[in-house]
């Protein structure tokens, strides 16, 4: 299988220089070890290699030695590692010793002694457009975020080509397979995530049936405000499945240690206008094609619910913005109020250079989504907050291009870092 690179390599670079060891996390499956192997000279795989637990209890620091930077993929199978790398970076007082990969985050009291001063930490995702070659990446956040015009831009971009990949999703291995056979996978990714890696990963029995009855409300609400409560009752309704406010709770605590879903913060920022702000997270899953996937959706389906459709693009977007973003030192969050007024992604820098963001799948809805975002900055409060650098809508369509009003019009074939 090709390597293809990957947008977060300069972070890694940067943080290899700047610390004895880094942390890559992300879901697993997503390429974190392939984008490791890149930096690492020599490799300790902690889950396939049967001599590691016999090492563990006679001499862990033997696991330590190797061409550094030294790989450990998998750490968390052996958490005690955690301890003995900070303690080998205390008396190396080397830089770039040590990559650490996992696909769950470890429990509280294993992250003892935090690795401050020794350990930084990458967030990793499955490929955005541009890293998978769908986005030729000519309009870059960059430009955005810096209030750049932007030039006119055509690709074709049919709406079934958009749905053959949401449902293909960005990972690694399936780039080059078919979609039939994606399909499988993705589906199997889910039953083991039920079956299996929601029991494993901090040994306590989950009930694989309620698991995928989370799983498919989590679906059903993507990229929308939804309580626990909500799910608890949609869970109700729709599965007729019983599942409790404690154990909705430790469900989604264990799915967010599996990292295979997360949340988009409310921005919080100054309005001129006696409006409350919303303060709930929209959630999503780490791919959009786990949300097709536990559903069971097929292309025909999606095609036949361009409603739904039109949430799943929303968060495809947002896994795509947030890569963009980390890349530029910026956050994503979503803004609504009150009044029913909302913006699907706001993108800030952590120097407070911003711009809004709407989302929207088809073009018929593109003078709503320009009015949101104009009338959103107009009640910007400029005495307290600067304006947005840009004002732009997302969109499945092939063109991109400067309104008459000012609103980019942006094509996610062209969107990039």
């Amino acid at each position: 299988m090709s390597y293809y690179p990957r947008i977060i390599e300069t972070e890694i670079g940067l943080k290899l220089k700047a610390s004895g060891a880094l942390l890559i996390k992300g879901p697993k499956s997503c390429g974190k070890t392939e984008t490791a192997k890149q930096f690492a000279k020599s490799i300790l795989q902690v889950d396939r290699d049967e001599q590691v637990p016999v090492i563990m209890t006679i001499n862990p620091k033997i696991l330590l030695s190797g061409e550094t930077p030294r790989l450990l993929d998998e750490w968390q199978e052996q958490p005690k590692l955690w301890n003995y790398v900070r303690h080998e970076v205390d008396d190396r007082k080397q830089k770039g010793q040590f990559i650490l990969t996992g696909s769950a985050n470890p429990d509280e009291d294993i992250k003892l002694h935090s690795g401050s001063g020794r350990f930084t930490i990458v967030e990793m995702q499955t490929m955005s457009w541009q890293e998978m070659g769908y986005s030729s990446g000519l309009v870059s956040l960059s430009q955005l975020l810096q209030g750049n015009n932007i030039p006119f831009f055509n690709i074709e971009l049919p709406l079934e080509l958009i749905i053959e990949r949401m449902i293909k999703g960005g990972w690694p291995a399936l780039l080059d397979i078919p979609l039939e056979e994606a399909i499988l996978l993705n589906r199997g990714y889910v039953d083991l995530l039920a079956d299996i890696d929601m029991s494993r990963v901090s040994n306590v029995k989950r009930d694989p049936q309620k698991v995928r009855a989370l799983l498919r409300s989590i679906a059903r609400n993507v990229s929308t405000l939804v309580d626990n409560t909500t799910l608890g009752k949609d869970i109700k309704a729709v599965e007729d499945v019983d599942l409790s406010r404690p154990t909705i709770i430790d469900y989604l605590d264990t799915l967010y240690r599996l990292m295979i879903f997360e949340e988009q913060p409310a921005f919080n920022t100054h309005i001129r206008s006696a409006n409350s702000l919303r303060k709930s997270p929209k959630r999503h899953f780490c791919d959009v094609s786990l949300a097709i996937a536990a559903l069971k959706l097929t292309k025909e389906a999606l095609l036949k619910d361009l409603k739904y459709c039109g949430f799943l693009f929303e968060s495809l977007v947002y896994h795509d913005l947030k890569m963009y973003a980390k890349a530029n030192d910026a956050e994503v969050s979503h803004y609504r109020d009150s009044t029913g007024l909302e913006i699907d992604a706001i993108v800030r820098q952590n120097g407070g250079a911003w711009a809004a963001f709407e989302v929207k799948l088809g073009i018929g809805m593109h003078d709503e989504a320009a009015n949101n975002l104009l009338k959103f900055n107009k009640i910007i409060d400029t005495t307290k907050f600067p304006k947005p650098a840009s004002l732009n809508i997302i969109t499945g369509t092939g063109m991109s291009y400067t309104r008459p009003d000012g609103v980019n019009v942006i094509s996610i074939s062209s969107l990039g870092k």
